[in-house]
């Protein structure tokens, strides 16, 4: 498995696959070309269905800049290796193709070319199942962010600092914005109201209240292209810090708790990407905020005292309750249903925890079992339920 460098990014939205893929191909392509006098850029599967809705073009036109660049959208034209797929020519003056580039937004981010193998190359993680880590925690009596501290190096809280301190500032900007986010849905920013309606909540349901407002914080932003974290998507940025962030301030974390909880979610992210995908337009929404709430629930397990069973417990059962959970983004915008699915999805973590908290951990199904069941459940979706917007809530009126 990839570091967690590799899974936690910053950078803008709205779409982690749709818009921060396509920019680190064009920046890629833009420096071996340049002697370009233009560019084409042809975009294919769901990368083309909903790319208008995720600014696919305007990223990759900025990024290009100064050089012109012309946008071709071919969405009938899906390839096998993945949907989201992109073919860049670099062109002379008189309009001759000097260079061509096929590339693959893979979820997260991450663009790989075809024929390459979609398991992280980078071999930082040996061990490839929840299953290996369980039992490397028993053996030597360790948590699971002694794994990562192990095969990441010390280097790695220096990153997650960063990773948190991103998160935060993004919930704190979020907070502060009113107003209509971008869009013809003239969708409106609800974080600051529900924020500010904890403050007269002296009621048990306060602390539900804050996660909602600090998570639709972090989507709100996420939708107007501000600058999100992916955990482990933009689509799904909202989830981790959201919770994150409330159980901070509820039970006061000091930043070394805070930052183990962010390595706990990391590893189990990285084993859901490494084995299943964390790409919605290849496996529908449940491998991206199905998987930020997987993430999540283990995080806040661990943070909440939690054995290494509980921990996979949580996250097992936060995944399982998403499995056959559609991508189907209305207009192509990364608004509805996707902000209201963040928070509900932050708060399920959160049961999912106090459920395996009461519980010794056993269960029937692993959650290795329950991330190769996502995978398949994803295989079998059909692709209008797949970030196309053909199909479900997309097919809504507004």
């Amino acid at each position: 498995m990839d570091s967690l460098r590799e899974l936690f990014k910053i950078g803008n939205g709205p779409s982690s696959s749709h818009t921060m893929g396509p920019e680190r191909a064009a920046k890629k392509f833009k420096a071996e070309n340049p002697n370009a006098a233009k560019f084409k850029v042809e975009l294919y599967g769901s990368l083309a269905a909903t790319g208008k809705g995720h600014l696919t073009d305007w990223i990759i036109i900025e990024t290009l800049k100064p050089h012109a660049t012309e946008i071709i959208w071919k969405p009938e034209v899906v390839h096998e290796y993945h949907t989201n797929a992109m073919k860049f020519f670099a062109l002379d003056g008189e309009e001759n193709v000097i260079s061509d580039w096929l590339v693959f937004s893979v979820g997260g981010g991450t663009i790989m070319e075809e024929g390459k193998a979609r398991q992280g190359a980078s071999k930082v993680y040996l061990l490839k199942t929840m299953e290996q880590i369980m039992e490397w925690c028993k053996k030597g009596r360790k948590e699971m962010w002694q794994y990562v501290d192990e095969s990441e190096g010390e280097s790695i809280w220096q990153y997650l600092e960063t990773i948190w301190e991103a998160m935060e500032q993004c919930i704190q900007t979020g907070l502060t914005k009113t107003g209509m986010l971008p869009g013809s849905l003239n969708y409106p920013r609800k974080a600051q109201s529900f924020y500010r309606k904890t403050r007269k909540d002296d009621s048990k349901n306060v602390f539900g209240g804050k996660i909602f407002a600090y998570t639709l914080a972090v989507s709100e932003e996420n939708a107007a292209g501000g600058t999100v974290v992916t955990a482990p998507t933009c689509g799904a940025s909202g989830v981790i810090p959201g919770l994150l962030y409330a159980l901070k301030e509820e039970y006061n974390l000091p930043k070394d708790e805070v930052l183990k909880g962010l390595a706990v979610a990391g590893l189990i992210g990285n084993l859901i990407k490494e084995n299943a995908t964390i790409s919605g337009a290849e496996g529908g929404c449940q491998a991206e905020v199905g998987s930020a709430c997987a993430m999540a629930a283990g995080m806040a397990a661990f943070l909440l005292g939690g054995s290494v069973d509980q921990i996979e417990y949580a996250a097992e059962m936060a995944l399982e309750h998403h499995l056959g959970l559609t991508c189907d983004p209305v207009g192509g915008y990364v608004q509805v249903p996707c902000i209201e699915r963040n928070a509900a999805a932050a708060v399920r973590a959160l049961d999912a925890v106090n459920y395996s908290l009461y519980t010794d951990g056993k269960h029937m199904v692993s959650f290795d079992q329950v991330v190769i069941t996502m995978k398949e459940t994803g295989m079998d979706l059909k692709c209008e339920y797949k970030e196309t917007s053909l199909g479900g809530l997309a097919k809504s009126k507004y």
